[in-house]
């Protein structure tokens, strides 16, 4: 039985962090905002992962809460929120200025990507952003398609979302598809309502911080591989 490989990106292949510990500093500098500390990285960081929760719940629609990340951002410190619109313009193609992978992630994707497995990236970021990530990352030669949810529609966890998605590829057996992915909010919810094969990217193998019905958790993304092979009875 093949399988059919679903990879979220940001934190699942790339390290987000890496990239936004890279551009909003650079942006800081660039609009004249004096240092960006990593006390108030974090707090951007933090301000950041509750807004795309509230994308992930359908509270808001993707551009408000990209924009309103910044404004709330800027508020505590004092900057001015107006320039929250122009800044996040300039955050998007900044991201792809600081690629950095997931140790592993290059090599597990071309290995399976030699073995003839089909993969596809499922990513709720940015058209802009995430188009231009897999270009330098190379990611985007390695798979078989891309599908960004601004293209598709819905976001991730939304069923719709992976509805779409399995139509384009042309599978219709739900188990032999599997995501990997990093969050609980939209990978792995998403997966898990949609009947897929549900992979957990969580480097500190947790258990027992959620009542999803998760199949697997690797620790590491080289450990994927393995489990594509045994899934697929090779």
């Amino acid at each position: 039985m093949e399988i059919t490989v679903l990879w979220d990106i940001d934190g699942t292949l790339l390290d987000f962090k890496a990239a936004e510990r890279g551009a909003v500093p650079a942006l800081f500098a660039r609009f004249g905002l004096g240092e960006c500390t990593d006390e108030m990285l974090a707090a951007y960081s933090d301000i950041n992962e509750k807004q795309w929760e509230r994308l992930e719940r359908g509270e808001a629609p993707k551009q408000e809460i990209l924009v309103e990340r910044f404004r709330l951002f800027f508020s505590r410190y004092g900057i001015d929120t107006g320039l929250a619109p122009a800044f996040n313009a300039a955050y998007q193609p900044m991201l792809g200025e600081f690629v950095s992978f997931i140790p592993g992630a290059l090599e597990t994707v071309t290995e399976l990507k030699n073995r003839g497995v089909r993969q596809y990236a499922v990513t709720n970021g940015t058209k802009q952003a995430q188009t231009k990530k897999l270009a330098v990352s190379g990611l985007a030669e390695l798979f078989d398609g891309v599908f960004i949810s601004e293209d598709v529609g819905f976001e991730k966890p939304d069923t719709r979302y992976f509805d779409l998605v399995l139509t384009a590829i042309g599978v219709t057996d739900r188990k032999r598809v599997m995501i990997v992915g990093d969050s609980l909010t939209s990978d792995m919810k998403g997966g898990c309502a949609a009947g897929l094969i549900t992979c957990r990217f969580d480097p500190a193998g947790r258990t027992d911080d959620t009542d999803l019905p998760i199949d697997y958790t690797v620790t590491s993304i080289a450990e994927v591989p393995r489990l594509v092979a045994a899934l697929s009875g090779n």
